[in-house]
């Protein structure tokens, strides 16, 4: 297991409720109904808001990784994130796609970004070798 020698940031949040309560967090930022997935209560769900902040994240290790080489992201990079939630033997299990959009820049150098992205991000770190992913160039 990777251990942290620095904490950059620290997100607190509280939840009640489950999947059919409320999200807030401590600095009031955020404050969100939260339903079940295909609920009709008007919030939004876990899968959701992993998949924001997943695909935010991929976007700035895919700014590090051109920064890096010298080039800037496109202004209209985008990462389409997909999280699905499933049943499997052994319960309930997730599954996510993320399809990445680098108008402008050759395949070859969008690929070596989405690869470096998908080594460095935290996110993809946290999830690698715990559930299928799979990552598309748009």
């Amino acid at each position: 297991m990777s251990r942290i020698d620095t904490v950059l940031y620290t997100g607190k949040t509280r939840t009640i409720g489950g999947r059919d309560g409320r999200a807030t967090s401590a600095d009031g930022a955020l404050d969100i109904k939260l339903t079940p997935p295909g609920g009709h209560g008007g919030g939004t769900n876990p899968e959701q808001l992993f998949a924001a902040g997943w695909s935010a994240c991929f976007i700035g290790a895919m700014g590090l990784a051109a920064a890096e080489r010298k080039i800037r992201l496109p202004q209209d990079t985008a990462v389409n994130a997909e999280v699905d939630l499933g049943t499997g033997e052994g319960g309930y299990f997730l599954q996510a796609r993320l399809n990445v959009s680098l108008p402008g820049i050759d395949a070859e150098t969008a690929q070596a970004l989405v690869e470096a992205a998908h080594r460095t991000c935290p996110y993809s770190k946290a999830t690698r070798g715990n559930i299928d992913v799979a990552i598309q160039l748009a």
